[in-house]
């Protein structure tokens, strides 16, 4: 079986990190995003993979190739223009031979591929959508089932008196090749608006399979901080993560069990380093704090400095006495000058 991952968006919402850099190949605790796709699927047994581009698809290429390395195939897609997400579906057509996994391109999960596949083959289903449970339904499209996972209805962003479930579109889907034939080419087509409620319509068996586990959606700063502070304190454990490197430590630094290190890291004299991932050769300077924090590769941050729960970005310099508060996004190359103050008063705030 083969997996198509709809990976071309322009990751407007993290911005300024995904100006010079595209959503899908952001790190995670040092670990490129879409590699946790890959090891999900590879470890469930899908070893040929198709991604769906659109924003900068050679940088993507350039960092997970041809898949050898990894004991799988890649194959590249592109689309000249946004086609959604079903038609980016028809769009890799020629490529599949038979049922697809899909994937939504900013999705972590440990879903287990191998009982939705299960389910998918009992049902005998022409499309099996993967559904997770919300707190606050009233913020999504929900999506209601028999007690036998038949699906009756989608309902888009329902009132408090609409509200029926709690389950929502994980954003990951089995489809039977048939389902390409109700798509049209080269049009911007949408699984949830054209797609599904279509298979409805026509009373074709969509199921459901409701996973229990961990998912997030990394498409936000305040999502891609959580993600982080969940494998950091092991609250989400992927199929794989960065192998850790050691930093150069002062003597009296101080580094706590829940950060990750990249290859290269020095901490100076009385620095103190806790729940962050550290890029890359970044170095901190003496009696600075970096608490809750993910750092890209090559920054530098200054003596005395002060940083808490925000994001910086490739080679930015952080200045001495600074103070960088949480929420605050830094994007690549910035330079904070010695004792500035950056805060987002409370809420994920970017600068570029």
């Amino acid at each position: 079986m083969k997996a198509l991952i709809l990976a071309g968006g322009e990751g407007t919402r993290l911005r300024p990190l995904t100006l010079a850099m595209p959503k899908p190949v952001v790190p995670v605790v040092n670990v490129p995003f879409l590699r946790y796709q890959l090891e999900l699927l590879h470890k469930h047994g899908v070893n040929e993979v198709i991604l769906s581009l659109g924003y900068q698809p050679q940088k993507i290429e350039a960092v997970l190739g041809d898949g050898s390395g990894i004991g799988m195939r890649i194959h590249y897609v592109v689309e000249q223009s946004p086609l959604g997400t079903g038609g980016a579906y028809k769009n890799a057509e020629a490529l599949l031979d038979g049922p697809t996994i899909v994937f939504n391109g900013d999705i972590l999960c440990d879903l287990d591929l191998t009982a939705v596949l299960r389910q998918h083959q009992l049902h005998q289903a022409t499309a099996t959508l993967v559904l997770t449970r919300v707190q606050n339904p009233s913020a999504y499209g929900l999506v209601e089932t028999t007690d036998r996972d038949r699906i009756t209805r989608f309902l888009e962003k329902p009132s408090a008196d609409e509200i029926t479930c709690n389950t929502i579109n994980a954003g990951t889907y089995i489809l039977e090749p048939e389902v390409l034939k109700v798509i049209p080419r080269g049009e911007n087509y949408s699984f949830e608006r054209g797609v599904f409620p279509g298979l409805l319509r026509d009373q074709r068996p969509v199921y459901a399979y409701v996973s229990e586990g961990y998912w997030i959606d990394i498409g936000t700063p305040q999502k891609y901080m959580q993600v982080h502070q969940d494998i950091l304190h092991r609250r989400f454990c992927p199929p794989m993560s960065a192998v850790a490197a050691a930093p150069s430590l002062a003597a009296t630094a101080r580094v706590d069990q829940n950060s990750q290190f990249a290859p290269g890291v020095v901490i100076g004299e009385v620095a103190k380093v806790q729940s962050s991932s550290l890029g890359e050769g970044c170095r901190i300077g003496n009696n600075a704090i970096v608490e809750s924090c993910v750092l890209w590769p090559g920054v530098s941050v200054g003596d005395n400095a002060r940083l808490v729960g925000c994001i910086i970005g490739k080679n930015c310099r952080i200045g001495r006495n600074a103070v960088i508060s949480r929420g605050v996004v830094l994007g690549d190359n910035s330079m904070v000058t010695d004792y500035s103050l950056l805060s987002s008063e409370g809420t994920m705030r970017s600068y570029v």
